[in-house]
Formats: structure tokens, C-alpha cells, sequence
């Protein structure tokens, strides 16, 4: 069933949404525009109107489908953990059930990990993909034991009280975007606010500490990628994302001065320029 959407700002007053049945249970995804398919899939507490702006910017070249992952935003609240090959048969699971053959894949943290997994794995349904603020390498002790105890505080608070906001408030943005970007530190504080702690918990868990080094399968991935690294990220380096990057045959590395954690998000423009400028010159054409 679909219905009309509403984001802030109301960028995407045309968009529909839709529940779509996977793996990981019911999913909410947002449609509108028009043309080749691109998909978004965002970061760790954060869902689909954290594109908004990429929304706008690409709805009158391409079909955007925005991903509320799973356990976050309207989907259905998690029960699990989750392996990153299950996110990606969730991708598969969409396309087919929105009758789309292949599509581009932006991501970001989370998303551009599920990314890098789906290209590997479902090398015909991909176009080119665009790979944002993300690593392929298993978490380090240091970070194991940091979400470790993120992961108990929200299970037992229920979510992530404005007490503990400045945790992912640090890992999401940094000094520009702290100085210069007070919209940016509102949307990632009204998203956090929303979280789901007894759903969320188990996707951070998944996605953290119980991470998996991905860096063998992502050798395999022989479709177009752009890895982005923000020169401000204090979750993942640049050091680390250039890693990832090397790990991929054939893949575009680019860092992006003044933003952290969530480039899109912080600098809409220019990163959407950065995904125009490679598309146009990807080989393999989304359908």
C-alpha cells in the first residue's frame, strides 16, 4: 500500500511511501522522481530524511528510493542481530518488490558498508555505488568496548535521552559543522531523540562491535565505486576509508574537507555534485 509522505521542509511533498516485506521484517521505503533507479540507505540512527536533500536534488533525473533501515525509522522495530549479507538480500527484497532491475546504491557509515556487501554480492542488480564515511575492517578493541556500553545504556534506557546525546552527536559531526552548521546539530538531535533503543540496540551491536572485516569480499566487487571519506570524521579516519577504498578494484577515493561523519548531510551540495559528476561517468547504467 502506498501513501503520501511528508519530510521536513516538506523537500519531498510528491514522495510515497511503502512497507516491503524482508529478512529483517517489515521495511518503509520513500519513492518518488522519475528515471533510473538510485537507492540511499543511511547511517546508524539516522533515516530517510537524512537525504531530503539528495531527494530533491535527484527526483527529476532518477527514481529515489530512501531506506528507513531496519529497525530504525518506520520500520519494523528489530527482534536481533543481523549479518551484513542479510541487509544486503533486504536490498535485493526491495528491488524486487518495487519491479527494479538494477540500481545505483549511495550509503553512508552503515549504509555504504551494506553498500560495499550488496555490490559484492549482487553484482547485476547494482549500477555504480557511491560508498560514504565507512570502513570494510572489523571494529578495534577500543570501539568494541565503547559500543558495548552505548549498546547496554539504550537498551536500557529505551533510547538515547538528550543526556547522552553528545555520544553520537561527536561520532556525526565535526568542528565545522559544529561552528558553522546549527540545522545539521538539530536534525541529528531530533533523529537520535526518535530512536528506538530496544530496536536500535540491536542494529548498533551488528553494525559495531560484532562487525566483520569485509576487506577479502570487497576485492571481489568489480562494479563502478566512489568511496567518500570526510576529512572531519571522527568515527572512521580518512586513513581508514582510504583503506577500504584500496581494498576495492578500480575504485575512486575522494576526501571532502569541512565535513565529518555524515557528508551528505552536512554538505548537501557539494556531495551532490561529487555523485553527479561520477554517475555521469559510471559505465554500467542503472535499470
Amino acid at each position: 500500500m502506498w501513501m503520501a509522505v511528508t519530510c521536513r521542509s516538506d523537500p519531498m511533498a510528491s514522495f510515497q511511501s511503502r512497507d516491503v516485506s524482508t529478512c529483517l521484517g517489515r521495511l518503509r521505503v520513500t519513492v518518488g522522481g522519475v528515471g533510473p533507479a538510485i537507492l540511499f540507505w543511511p547511517s546508524l540512527l539516522m533515516s530517510a530524511p537524512m537525504w531530503a536533500a539528495q531527494a530533491e536534488h535527484f527526483k527529476d533525473r532518477f527514481q529515489v528510493v530512501l531506506i528507513d533501515p531496519p529497525g530504525h525509522g518506520d520500520s519494523e522495530a528489530l527482534q536481533r542481530t543481523f549479518t551484513f549479507e542479510e541487509c544486503a538480500r533486504c536490498i535485493e527484497q526491495i528491488l524486487d518488490t518495487l519491479n527494479i532491475t538494477r540500481a545505483h546504491f549511495v550509503g553512508n557509515s552503515w549504509g555504504g558498508m551494506i553498500g560495499g556487501t550488496f555490490a559484492a554480492l549482487y553484482p547485476d542488480r547494482v549500477g555504480a555505488a557511491v560508498l560514504m564515511n565507512c570502513t570494510g575492517s572489523a571494529a578495534g578493541f577500543r570501539q568494541k568496548i565503547e559500543y558495548a556500553v552505548l549498546v547496554r545504556l539504550v537498551r536500557t534506557l529505551g533510547g538515547i535521552p538528550s543526556w547522552l546525546s553528545f555520544v553520537p552527536l561527536r561520532a556525526f559531526a565535526g568542528p565545522t559543522t559544529e561552528r558553522e552548521r546549527p540545522e545539521v546539530i538539530l536534525a541529528i538531535r531530533e533523529a537520535v531523540a526518535r530512536v528506538n533503543g530496544r530496536s536500535v540496540h540491536w542494529a548498533i551491536r551488528s553494525v559495531v562491535p560484532e562487525r566483520p572485516s569485509q576487506i577479502d569480499l570487497f576485492g571481489t566487487i568489480r562494479t563502478p565505486v566512489l568511496v567518500l571519506a570526510g576529512v572531519e570524521d571522527r568515527t572512521f579516519p580518512v586513513e581508514e576509508t582510504r583503506a577500504m577504498a584500496a581494498a576495492i578494484p578500480g575504485a575512486e577515493f575522494r576526501v571532502v574537507t569541512g565535513v565529518a561523519h555524515l557528508a551528505g548531510l552536512e554538505c548537501p551540495r557539494i556531495v551532490d555534485e561529487i555523485i553527479d559528476d561520477f554517475l555521469s561517468r559510471a559505465q554500467l547504467p542503472a535499470g
